[in-house]
């Protein structure tokens, strides 16, 4: 099985480009892969919930739904 490593380097300050970790790491979970998120630099800030709300990338889901789903997928997240 491939193994996939979506990493997360952006936060408040680019919300379209953190939002990009999550949707492969979603997208991978739906091709049946062994998928793991790495939040780096910036994109440690959306560990904390309040931060997390405020993200939204462009033509994408608010955040909060996508982390939903990376966490019912049983994604290892690393920080």
């Amino acid at each position: 099985m491939a193994k996939i490593l979506a990493v997360a380097t952006h936060a408040t300050d680019d919300p379209t480009q953190c939002t990009l970790a999550f949707i492969t790491a979603i997208g991978a979970l739906g091709a049946g892969k062994e998928v793991t998120l790495a939040l780096v630099g910036e994109g440690v800030y959306v560990a904390k919930e309040v931060i997390a709300k405020t993200i939204h990338g462009v033509g994408f889901p608010p955040l909060p739904e996508l982390i939903e789903k990376v966490v019912k997928g049983n994604v290892p997240v690393y920080v």
